[in-house]
């Protein structure tokens, strides 16, 4: 490629850290789409001649068809993806193949094929992300009433249901997916025609070409064009905060298929057993989905340490940006995935979630919401004397409705028989009707609006 200024053919130590088309062989849908558009520019302007331009685009056609088929043959002596094209184009078509890369460089080339790998990587993350939020809908619905405990510090705090707690990750997933979206729009521009670093003398479209493969508009600066890699490090953004969430659910399925939890379980199909225990049951996908986080955020990591310190304009540091994200991506794309299977699937154990909502004094806030509201106590006031009933309780062994009235006395002579109306956990999730709350119409309405925004 380089054979009138060099007098030598490249080291194999060079050949070894300089090839990449083991790596970016996977751009190539993009890399013919991104050759057409310009081929088809070219021709347009007058650049090259219809001829030419015909072969350029029957030969690319030719290319497609060989890789589709299987038959293509990639090769490492021509480094990277550009290359092995431009060179399966030369013996395809001959002499015609040399104008493609009229007013291009393989540094705009490669800007544009990865930022439309990455814009089509976030579009099936949505799509994924939405997939996911049907599923965890599904299952909220069934289980909008159904009990639960629902924890800080993972100890038990106050009573929501089943179907409350799930739609907790329908709103992060929302997020997920907005994210994901946000960067999409920014990434949509083209930096096709940026050339090597400062643009082209020949009298190109860059609208037609941003046109033709979908960007809102060129890229208005040729250095940020061919050195910006900003778009795969939001991405890589964007997916890191999707497996945190991801991983945050999977340990809470690990949880709960606990046998001192109990609170649900997976079928076979998503579980693995021991070679040596026969009794067991692990929750395997959940737990690589968990560990696939680490992954993808090492990704984000290795690219920004790959990108800090970068001066302008392309420098071949940059073809390192490619293992990262699609390692993570194919990361994420596995763990939404086996993530929206367990979901599917998951078994909870209703009776035994129900039992454990009341457990831990979990409707103490209940009653301290009463002293407040029928006896117009301060809420610290309301605290403390909770408090001392929850002391009370503990020392008698008994959950706070198993208190008799006399005892509740001593503590405030205020109270009365009514107070057990709030203190039961149903009574508990009931009263939660403010806006977001685990009331079963609260989360009936809120499954509802989710629903019509997904449909």
């Amino acid at each position: 490629m380089w054979g009138g200024r060099f007098s030598s053919r490249p080291a194999d130590i060079m050949q070894a850290i300089n090839v990449s088309i083991g790596v970016d062989q996977r751009l190539w849908a993009q890399d013919l789409a991104g050759s057409r558009a310009h081929c088809r520019m070219l021709m347009a302007k007058a650049i090259i001649t219809e001829p030419d331009g015909q072969a350029i685009l029957n030969g690319l056609d030719t290319i497609e068809a060989e890789i589709t088929g299987g038959i293509f043959p990639f090769r490492d002596q021509y480094e990277d993806i550009h290359m092995n094209v431009e060179a399966r184009l030369s013996e395809l078509i001959g002499e015609p193949s040399g104008r493609l890369h009229t007013a291009r460089s393989r540094n705009d080339q490669v800007a544009t094929d990865f930022r439309l790998w990455v814009r089509d990587a976030c579009d099936r993350a949505v799509e994924q992300l939405q997939g996911l939020q049907k599923a965890l809908l599904a299952r909220a619905e069934q289980h909008a009433g159904d009990l639960m405990p629902g924890f800080t510090h993972l100890q038990t705090a106050q009573p929501v249901t089943l179907g409350h707690h799930l739609m907790a990750y329908v709103e992060m997933f929302g997020r997920d997916a907005g994210r994901f979206a946000d960067a999409r729009t920014r990434m949509n521009e083209n930096p096709l025609g940026a050339a090597a670093l400062a643009g082209s003398p020949f009298p190109i479209d860059r609208h037609m070409t941003a046109q033709a493969l979908g960007f809102d508009r060129p890229m208005a600066n040729s250095l940020d064009a061919v050195s910006d890699r900003d778009f795969a490090l939001e991405s890589l953004a964007a997916a890191s905060i999707t497996a945190g969430h991801l991983s945050r659910l999977a340990e809470e399925i690990v949880v709960w298929m606990t046998p001192m939890f109990g609170f649900a379980s997976l079928p076979d199909d998503l579980t693995t057993g021991s070679s040596i225990m026969p009794q067991k049951r692990n929750p395997d996908a959940a737990e690589l989905v968990r560990a696939k986080s680490g992954r993808i955020l090492g990704s984000l990591v290795a690219l920004s340490t790959v990108m800090k310190g970068l001066p302008l304009a392309y420098s071949k540091d940059m073809q390192e940006d490619k293992p990262p994200v699609f390692e993570a991506f194919d990361a994420l794309t596995l763990a939404l995935g086996a993530m929206t299977a367990m979901v599917s699937a998951l078994q909870p154990n209703t009776e035994k979630m129900a039992a454990a909502a009341g457990a831990g004094f979990s409707t103490a806030t209940d009653l301290a919401d009463w002293l407040v509201r029928e006896l117009n106590l301060p809420f610290r006031q309301a605290h403390h004397v909770t408090g001392a009933a929850v002391k009370r309780a503990e020392a008698l062994g008994v959950g706070l409705a198993d208190l008799s009235l006399d005892e509740l006395k001593i503590l405030h002579p205020g109270i009365t028989e009514a107070v057990y109306e709030v203190l039961s956990p149903e009574a508990s999730c009931a009263s939660r009707q403010s806006y977001g709350g685990t009331a079963p119409e609260q989360v009936r309405a809120q499954i509802a609006e989710w629903k019509s925004r997904l449909a």
